[in-house]
């Protein structure tokens, strides 16, 4: 069993996949993706049966439904998120496309870091440990092979530290 749909270092991404890359690491790619991503990929991953999403199919990025519970509601909480594959495990980014805030799952991973994570059909749980310092540094820098816009993502939410989170089964 895979631990992630295939995985392609930008480097090696047809000129279609750069370009959409590219753009949704730009300010108005951000906004369209932030606001319509998740809309399309929800459905598209039912039709697939949890084999692809939009993103997966169109960036070639690997995405993963991470099932978190809702740090007020305490209600699960399902949402698509691009789940990247390094030497220290599953990681997931709360980049939340270089918004001014933190994705709502960060905050529901902080209140309780236990979930489930579907990655190519087969569910997972995991309890989230969030990286510090070399360990950080290192999944960032592999992170960035795969998928460079968290550089621009980095920048344009200067004003708080993007959270970097392993997933660490149980």
């Amino acid at each position: 069993m895979r631990l992630v749909p295939e995985l392609r270092p930008y480097a090696e991404a047809n000129a279609l996949r750069r370009g959409i890359l590219r753009f949704a690491s730009s300010r108005p790619g951000a906004w369209l993706f932030a606001r319509v991503a998740h809309r399309i990929d929800r459905p598209m991953y039912r039709l697939t049966r949890g084999r692809h999403t939009f993103a997966s199919l169109v960036a070639g990025l690997p995405v993963v439904m991470l099932t978190t519970t809702g740090a007020r509601s305490g209600q699960p909480r399902t949402v698509p998120v691009l789940g990247l594959p390094t030497p220290d495990g599953l990681v997931v980014v709360a980049s939340n496309f270089g918004q001014r805030r933190h994705p709502a799952w960060c905050h529901n991973l902080g209140a309780n870091p236990e979930g489930e994570v579907v990655v190519d059909g087969s569910k997972r749980r995991f309890r989230a440990v969030e990286a510090e310092g070399e360990r950080r540094a290192r999944i960032w820098e592999w992170g960035l092979a795969i998928y460079p816009g968290w550089t621009q993502y980095e920048r344009r939410a200067s004003h708080r530290r993007i959270a970097v989170f392993v997933l660490e089964p149980v």
